[in-house]
């Protein structure tokens, strides 16, 4: 994929649910993954362009698990002009005695960024979820919870007052693979000992194997989503896939 359609299909997300507004401070949480820093990548070049002018910030989460290197994510950023600031925490010494250890990481995590973010003014918090991340979230919501729903594109959290962001909706899992590709970026490996090993893990394969069996069905449950009228989504202006 080129930077091109990367910045168009961004722009398409921000727009349609206008993820963005005049002046906003937007907090980047940056994994070291390949999505968070395709997502730094592309808010960082949208900001060049976009005629609702925002900041951005990049924020990375160590959670402990050994030696994490975010050197080259630091230079990165500093190419860009996007400050940026790694949080350091005691999060895997908490959820390693857990029975259920990685929706408790999660919670963690999210709130270490949050605190972060509002500590340097942000009043957005900006995650790297994809199509395929929306697919599968609303699997697992229907196998493990009985109800058909995703995570939206916008939240607005009343307990912090800051609002999350998911610009890459509109991305396939492949279209980000593509890209980074063809544009080498300083992805750090998941040090997480339970990656690999998670319902998501799961449900992932179980996609994967479908779209195989079903050409095509990874986009009509794409589309269902999208047009699912869940009470916590946003109303698009204008649905364009």
């Amino acid at each position: 994929m080129k930077l091109q359609k990367l910045l168009s299909l961004t722009r398409q997300a921000v727009e349609d649910y206008q993820l963005i507004e005049e002046g906003d401070k937007i907090a980047v949480g940056i994994s070291g993954g390949k999505d968070s820093l395709v997502l730094l990548l592309a808010l960082s070049n949208l900001r060049k362009f976009y005629p609702k002018h925002f900041q951005l910030i990049g924020i990375t989460v160590d959670l402990n698990y050994g030696p994490f290197d975010t050197s080259k994510i630091s230079k990165l950023c500093q190419s860009l002009n996007v400050p940026y600031y790694v949080v350091n925490t005691k999060i895997s010494d908490i959820v390693n005695t857990k029975s259920k250890p990685c929706s408790l990481c999660a919670k963690l995590r999210k709130g270490a960024l949050n605190q972060k973010a509002l500590e340097l003014d942000c009043n957005k918090v900006a995650f790297a979820h994809h199509a395929d991340d929306l697919i599968e979230t609303m699997l697992l919501s229907l196998l493990y919870e009985g109800r058909f729903h995703s995570c939206s594109p916008l939240t607005f959290w009343s307990h912090t007052k800051l609002t999350l962001i998911r610009p890459l909706i509109y991305l396939k899992e492949t279209d980000i693979t593509g890209f980074v590709n063809q544009n080498p970026l300083p992805v750090l490996a998941n040090p997480c000992p339970y990656e690999g090993h998670t319902k998501r893990t799961y449900v992932k394969s179980m996609l994967q194997q479908l779209n195989k069996d079903i050409p095509g069905c990874k986009n009509r449950l794409l589309r269902a989503i999208l047009n699912g009228n869940f009470e916590d989504w946003p109303l698009p202006l204008l649905k364009r896939i």
